[in-house]
Parts: structure tokens; C-alpha cells; sequence
């Protein structure tokens, strides 16, 4: 795809990080973009961002929606069709995504399973709905977020990270399976999965809104600092809370890729038919590691890396 100028794209998780200049770097293109978020605050400053470089004519619509939810991603799916007036899409960017959901064995259910439901339930959400609209196009283009915890599990060792690398792996086996499907059913149609590395968003202050305000990963958070030798004694949830808020603004800060620098990335990918984009010098770093010594990235000695390294 050579040009996005008066193609339609769908993007979820639109409200802020890579979802935010996805819209903002394709509207700039002059295309069409639907967009969708469950915040409708975050999501209404992107479509002001955006239509101030959009060219005239460049159609931008939000849209509140829970990818995990099948229902509602259909309903965004007719909204689309309807607010477009459209028959098909080009381009769709399953990209929303949370943190969360550490550990299987000792963490918060509720936690895992609302983690998984969104970076691969919202993944697989989105491929049903808007895959045939896809199909419908004559060129289209489907852009799955994976990461670097798509093909290694970890964020090194004594840090479980589970609901999110089994979905991450999940997007990626997807994505990866639909590369002979559509060559075989629907040639027209590319795909893409997109493996960031440490990207600076706002994916750690998002988490805390979808979980309730924060409780459910009080629990990982005071484990995963007594498993470091740091005692919570004496920390109440409104100190973890403020401890966290300020870490996800660091996360976001101090990245060593920005969220418009990764965008320009993928988009180029997507340009060029690259079916797996690697984002950041570190996703690279990580790529040739696990490579080079799949076993050994696991063992006690293997990979050791901050949060704020991936």
C-alpha cells in the first residue's frame, strides 16, 4: 500500500500512546480514520490533535468500545459501516492493550483474565469484525500489535509476567497463521504483526484506570517489591498508588523510543508489505538473544532486563 490518502483505517485503542499517532500520523496522510477507546476523554484530544493536520475532507470518527467485548466491537464494526458510509476498510490496527495480570499462580484471576481479554480477546475481537470488511476492500492491510514478550516470556528473572506474554505469543501465532491464509483465501489482503519494544506510552497509567482504579495490581505491585528485598510495611494503598502514577509517568518519559517515533515505524513497514515490524533497538537486541539462545533466555542467569529496558 503506497499511500494511505482517502483509505479508511481502523484503529483501536486510539485514546492515547501508539493508538493516539496512529490516528494523528494517518489523518495527517489524509485518511479516513474510525477510531475506538473506553475512554472518551483521551480519545476526543486525539480527534483534536489530528484534525488539526488533517487535509480537508479527512473524515475522523471516536467511538467507545471495549474490544474485549465481542458485542460492542461488532456494534463498532456497524457504527463504522454506518458513520463512513462505507461497504469495507483498508487498514485495521488491532493495537489496544493493558498491563497486568503477573502472575497464574499466585496473582488475581480477575486480573489475568481481564489482561488476556483484552491484548488477545480485543486482537481476535477485531479480526472477526472487521477482517470480511477487509475482504471487501480491494486492498487491505491488517496490523496486529504483538511485543517483544510475544516471543520471550519474561521480563527476566523472579518477575512472573504471564497473562500478558500468553497473549502477546497468541497475537503472534495469529497473525503469523493468517500470513497463508489470506494468500490462499483472500490474496488481496496483507498482514502484519507489530513486535515493540520499550515504547514510551501511557500503558502503565492506563492500566490503573481499567483495573478499577488501581486495586487489583496492588497485590502484584507488593509482591513484586517484597520478591526484590523491599518491604511495603507500613505502605498504604494510596502511597502504592502514587508510587505507581509517578512510574508510569516515568515509563512514558523516559522510553527510549517515542510513541510517534514507533508509529512512523509500523506505517513505513506497512508501506513496504513487511509482515513483522520490529520497534525499537532494544525489540531487535531481544529478537537476536532469544534467537541465538532460546533456553538459555529463561535460565537464572539468562535475560535481566528493567521494565523500563522493554
Amino acid at each position: 500500500m503506497e499511500s494511505f490518502a482517502k483509505k479508511l483505517a481502523v484503529v483501536t485503542g486510539g485514546g492515547t500512546g501508539m493508538g493516539r499517532e496512529l490516528v494523528r500520523q494517518l489523518a495527517a496522510e489524509g485518511c479516513h480514520v474510525a477510531t475506538c477507546d473506553v475512554h472518551l476523554d483521551t480519545l476526543e484530544e486525539t480527534l483534536r490533535l489530528a484534525e488539526k493536520d488533517a487535509p480537508p475532507g479527512t473524515r475522523l470518527t471516536m467511538h467507545r468500545c471495549d474490544v474485549a467485548d465481542e458485542a460492542q466491537m461488532f456494534a463498532f464494526r456497524d457504527e463504522v459501516v454506518e458513520q463512513h458510509h462505507t461497504d469495507h476498510v483498508n487498514l485495521v490496527f488491532n493495537n489496544a492493550g493493558v498491563g497486568g495480570g503477573g502472575s497464574f499462580v499466585a496473582g488475581d484471576r480477575a486480573e489475568w483474565d481481564r489482561t488476556f481479554g483484552i491484548c488477545w480477546g480485543g486482537v481476535y475481537n477485531g479480526c472477526r469484525a472487521f477482517v470480511p470488511l477487509l475482504i471487501a476492500a480491494d486492498e487491505g492491510h491488517l496490523i496486529n500489535t504483538s511485543s517483544v514478550n510475544g516471543f520471550w516470556a519474561s521480563l527476566g528473572p523472579g518477575i512472573p509476567h504471564t497473562a500478558y506474554s500468553s497473549a502477546k505469543f497468541a497475537v503472534k501465532g495469529l497473525s503469523e497463521a493468517l500470513l497463508e491464509d489470506f494468500r490462499l483465501n483472500a490474496p488481496h489482503v496483507h498482514v502484519s504483526v507489530v513486535m515493540p519494544g520499550y515504547i514510551g506510552t501511557d500503558i502503565v497509567n492506563n492500566s490503573q484506570r481499567i483495573f478499577d482504579g488501581g486495586e487489583p495490581l496492588i497485590g502484584d505491585i507488593k509482591m513484586g517489591m517484597e520478591r526484590r528485598g523491599v518491604s511495603t510495611a507500613g505502605m498504604d494503598d494510596d502511597t502504592l498508588r502514587s508510587m505507581v502514577a509517578g512510574f508510569g509517568d516515568m515509563f512514558r518519559d523516559h522510553a527510549p523510543t517515542t510513541a510517534r517515533e514507533a508509529v512512523t515505524v509500523i506505517l513505513d513497514g506497512v508501506k513496504a508489505g513487511t509482515w513483522r515490524i520490529l520497534v525499537g533497538d532494544d525489540a531487535h537486541k531481544l529478537d537476536a538473544a532469544v534467537r541465538a539462545d532460546p533456553l538459555g533466555v529463561y535460565g537464572v542467569d539468562g535475560l535481566s532486563l528493567d521494565l523500563g529496558e522493554i
